[in-house]
């Protein structure tokens, strides 16, 4: 018996490095003690940095770990309730989280406010919402690998690239916008709007007052939907500050106008708070039709009400919240300052960011040619050899070869400091093989002597080995 079209096409995007890599990690993953030679994970942008906040939280808030009211068990309540309206106590919870982590320079109504298992879910939902299948929206490349999932998979919408460069630091432009609109209209795509993310997952950087002005002015001209995926609001740790959407359309006056109800945001928990296994996302929207839709949607994608009840106990604890906030933001700053200046030792820039869980990392230099498949052969010496899992820059379609997203929030200190000794061993080998690349590249696809003493000299850096190097 054949299986659907849907289930058997390969447009989920499975096959993209970014998974690839993900793969290869899991068949060696490292370990400090039982596997000190395992592939470290650097692909995956997850914040274990402030678990133990959250840890003496639940540790000082037993009730609402245990499912407690006033000390007595609402577990029967909350595990026969579901409704897709969500907790009225969370979704109040969860607006006053999203202005805190904006300053309080935007507030949102809980009624507008649509509950989704995670981000991923929030964005198809919004695509289901927006578009027919075949309908075009714009992204600003370089982009999360997982947009080829989110947005085409199930839904049939196209993703049409506006094509961001090094030479601006990936700045969104009004000609990169027009020119992505005209693009789909040769590709006769009916555009029906703009993605982005902000902060900008790969790029680790927020919008710019700037290009959120172009964005709106942009979308307002030509009568289309904007998406501000905000994530990642929550872990901006350098200047400049981020500027949600929402108080860029209070402060031009767009309060009930026309394009008012043509901006949605998306929000989870997932990086902010580090809960991606809780899977609590959102959709924040002023068209009531959209809300009304997505909230009859979000029945395939509910979140639990156990969970609800946990966290809404959680962030109504304003002073946790409020400390939360700042000192998450805080050891972000200081894990980025410390892959940034590893790489720069050695040899390796990255560039400005004041965001996120990941670095964009400038490997140009190390390309045995400007080509797209010299950063695929970079990539698995990287992945295999070095032992590292980056995502390059290929699978989120950057236009330019060399660019990779490291990931530095999901390990300790110490495994980030050994994942730097790797790479910089791998780079020192290759500036000693006549100062260029080919020497090393031209030797990957055989089992030759020069592959195995470039494994030799990555895996002898054991737990013990780096012991004495510190």
């Amino acid at each position: 018996m054949t299986l659907s079209k849907k289930a058997t096409c390969n447009s989920h995007g499975q096959d993209s490095s970014y998974f690839l890599g993900w793969q290869e990690y899991e068949k060696n993953p490292y370990d400090e003690l039982t596997n000190p030679n395992g592939i470290i994970q650097m692909g995956l942008a997850e914040n274990q940095l402030s678990f133990d906040l959250l840890e003496s939280w639940l540790a000082n808030n037993p009730d609402a770990a245990s499912f407690k009211r006033n000390g007595e068990s609402i577990f029967r309540e909350l595990a026969l309730f579901q409704d897709y309206h969500g907790l009225p106590s969370f979704k109040n919870a969860m607006v006053k989280f999203m202005s805190e982590i904006r300053g309080n320079k935007a507030s949102f109504d809980p009624n507008k406010l649509v509950l989704t298992a995670g981000a991923t879910s929030a964005n198809e939902t919004l695509m289901f919402c927006l578009a027919e299948p075949g309908d075009a929206f714009l992204l600003p490349t370089p982009y999360y690998p997982g947009f080829d999932r989110d947005l085409k998979w199930r839904t049939g919408v196209e993703i049409v690239p506006i094509q961001c460069t090094s030479s601006n630091g990936f700045r969104i432009t009004e000609l990169a916008l027009e020119s992505a609109y005209q693009l789909a209209q040769k590709r006769n795509l009916k555009v029906k709007g703009v993605l982005v993310t902000n902060p900008s997952n790969p790029l680790g950087i927020t919008l710019t007052r700037h290009e959120l002005n172009l964005l709106l002015n942009f979308v307002d001209e030509k009568g289309v939907h904007l998406i501000s995926d905000e994530i990642y609001s929550g872990t901006v740790f350098n200047s400049p500050n981020f500027v949600s959407v929402m108080e860029i359309l209070v402060n031009r006056n767009y309060v009930n106008m026309d394009l008012w109800n043509r901006v949605h945001i998306v929000y989870s928990l997932s990086k902010d708070l580090g809960l991606p296994g809780f899977r609590v996302g959102a959709i924040y929207s002023n068209d009531d039709l959209v809300v009304a839709a997505a909230t009859k949607m979000s029945s395939f994608g509910l979140v639990s009400s156990q969970t609800q009840y946990l966290l809404s106990a959680m962030l109504s604890d304003e002073k946790f919240a409020k400390n939360y906030i700042v000192e998450n933001r805080k050891r972000l700053k200081n894990r980025h300052a410390k892959l940034v200046r590893g790489l720069r030792k050695t040899g390796i820039s990255c560039l400005e960011s004041n965001a996120g869980l990941f670095c964009w990392v400038d490997m140009r230099h190390l390309l045995s040619s400007e080509t797209f498949d010299a950063e695929m052969e970079l990539w698995k010496k990287i992945v295999y050899e070095v032992g590292l899992n980056i995502s390059p820059g290929s699978s989120c379609h950057c236009s330019e070869p060399g660019w990779f997203r490291v990931c530095f929030a999901n390990m300790s200190e110490d495994t980030l400091e050994l994942a730097i000794q790797r790479l910089k061993l791998f780079v020192n080998a290759i500036s000693s093989n006549k100062n260029n690349i080919n020497g090393v590249s031209q030797n990957y696809s055989s089992k030759s002597s020069r592959r195995k003493s470039i494994s030799k000299w990555v895996f002898r850096l054991s737990f013990h080995d780096r012991e004495r190097e510190r």
